[in-house]
């Protein structure tokens, strides 16, 4: 078990991999992320003379993209091995590895999309969202309603209507100062009713960023103190390209029982 996008020595977004395939079908898949529990649990499959593919499942369904997922697949390969490697596979395409100082990265081509709001300001209201600068749709391919607030204080202090949430893929609420992004990321309808660390997240609100006219830039996201494990992830976008990376350390393995 990983412990990806860290803060320092401690806190982080759990994840599971699973590098042997051997037996296992897509219900197999779905079973063992189902018992394990995490927000996302990585099935790694390295083909001869490929490159390394990662399905990701969420302890409810499969995922076509997740970042932190790729992030910590990409740092098991490299540091416990087979080797090292610059690119890995998932659903919607392939992204670049990169490795600098302590910190992995993946790289790869902003394909989201902002797409019309839509009825999307009324869901919010009800999930009890109040006092939103903004509100924007990303499609990624599934779908992030982005929403901006004031202050930091304010996305601390939120206690949202769980039910409504469920009626959308994921919510990701945030606050901006400089460089400094707090978010919080709800997804109650895949079984992860707040997740400590969102790299699909991170990318959706670059891509948002963009769109408004901010075609360059980096922040610093820091999210998961309100659930107990305190998360950082560096986000960098430009030229068409995003990037999310961050620290990753290992845990003791978990067996699940029979």
């Amino acid at each position: 078990m990983l412990q990806v996008f860290t803060r320092g020595a401690s806190g982080g977004n759990r994840l599971g991999v699973v590098n042997d395939l051997s037996g296992l079908d897509d219900a197999s898949m779905q079973e063992i992320a189902t018992g394990l529990g995490y927000s996302e649990t990585a099935f790694v499959d390295w083909p001869s003379g490929g490159i390394p593919f990662v399905r990701i499942f969420t302890p409810a369904e499969e995922l076509p993209f997740a970042g932190h997922p790729l992030v910590g697949a990409a740092w098991c390969l490299a540091v416990l091995g087979p080797g090292d490697i610059d690119r890995i596979g998932f659903r919607g395409g392939t992204a670049r590895v990169r490795n600098s100082q302590d910190m992995t990265w993946i790289d790869l081509e902003m394909f989201g999309n902002v797409v019309a709001t839509g009825d999307v300001s009324e869901f919010v209201s009800r999930a009890g969202l109040t006092d939103v600068e903004s509100v924007d749709r990303v499609m990624l391919p599934l779908e992030y309603v982005i929403v901006r607030l004031d202050s930091f204080a304010e996305v601390a202090s939120l206690c949202p209507d769980f039910n409504v949430l469920s009626e959308r893929f994921g919510t990701y609420v945030y606050a901006r100062n400089g460089d400094r992004v707090r978010a919080r990321f709800f997804a109650p309808a895949t079984a992860v009713p707040e997740d400590p660390a969102t790299g699909s997240a991170a990318i959706a609100l670059a891509t948002v960023l963009s769109s408004c006219g901010e075609t360059t830039g980096r922040v610093h996201i820091e999210q998961g103190e309100e659930i107990g494990y305190p998360s950082r992830i560096e986000l960098e976008w430009g030229e068409g390209r995003v990037a999310i990376g961050g620290t990753v350390i290992r845990e003791e393995v978990r067996m699940l029982e029979s």
